[in-house]
């Protein structure tokens, strides 16, 4: 029989207002995190709106109350996280209390920094949560899966990019003695802009070669540039390969951490190893 989990919310306050806050296997902390992912596209579009000059000349003190309210709101809820967890330092320090406190931020730097409100688009991170409250966690487990790819293959990625590097230097000098000053390769640099304009098939246009001799280096950078877009793919497609598939991860939160990720059946948090 499967072991069974020892209870999180318990009967205090402080157990229940995690429960709430925290988890998504209740009622409540699913209609609490789905009106948190609303309240946070609706702050985040007035910040947006308020940037169109028309829409701010008439609704601006609107959009500003709208964004003051929410950021207040956002601030209680913040310090409410921070109450409900046995150890404040670690979940301000995890990724989403950082971002929890990236979303107030800017509006109180506002009154330093002209401007800093426009930075409240980063409270779109905080949506991610909405794959707690849909209970997306297979989602979860592949995006962990492909950030386990990339870090194993961080090096031959690395080893790649420098060859690359290597590759449009060279070739940037080579089409700067082919064309010149006169057909818009005035200096090295410049001529190694356009290889790696060229090399990543992105195409600007704004210098293109006039020589012979220098469209048909261009052609052959224009095909190199296929084949080099294939390479990064092919090594993290290995790699996701041998990595294999991990136990599905479940919606719980950590009551001492607010570390979130755990296996479905897991009893203790990987992070700090307190009781589930």
């Amino acid at each position: 029989m499967p072991e069974t989990r020892p209870s999180v919310a318990g009967a205090s306050f402080r157990g229940r207002l995690h429960e709430i806050i925290f988890e998504a296997d209740t009622r409540a902390g699913k209609v609490f995190d789905v009106v948190l992912i609303w309240s946070i596209i609706i702050s985040i579009s007035a910040v947006v709106f308020d940037s169109v000059a028309s829409i701010h000349q008439v609704y601006g003190s609107w959009l500003q109350a709208i964004e003051w309210l929410f950021t207040v709101l956002f601030t209680v809820e913040y310090l409410l996280r921070l109450y409900c967890v046995r150890s404040p330092g670690r979940y301000a320090r995890s990724f989403f209390g950082v971002v929890d406190l990236l979303a107030i931020l800017p509006t109180y730097f506002s009154f330093l920094i002209p401007g800093g409100q426009s930075l409240l688009t980063i409270r779109l991170f905080r949506v991610l949560r909405i794959f707690r409250v849909l209970k997306l966690s297979q989602y979860v487990s592949e995006a962990r899966l492909l950030v386990t790819a990339l870090r194993a293959s961080w090096r031959k990625i690395s080893v790649f990019l420098m060859a690359v590097v290597a590759i449009v230097v060279i070739i940037g000098a080579v089409m700067y003695s082919v064309e010149g000053e006169a057909n818009g390769f005035t200096d090295i640099p410049t001529s190694i802009y356009w290889a790696i304009v060229t090399l990543t098939t992105v195409g600007y246009g704004d210098i293109s070669p006039q020589t012979p001799l220098g469209k048909a280096l261009a052609s052959l950078v224009m095909i190199l540039g296929y084949g080099i877009i294939a390479v990064p793919t092919g090594i993290v497609t290995a790699e996701i390969a041998q990595v294999g598939l991990r136990p599905p991860l479940s919606t719980q939160s950590c009551l001492d951490c607010g570390a979130e990720g755990h296996d479905d059946n897991a009893v203790h948090c990987k992070f700090c190893g307190a009781v589930l």
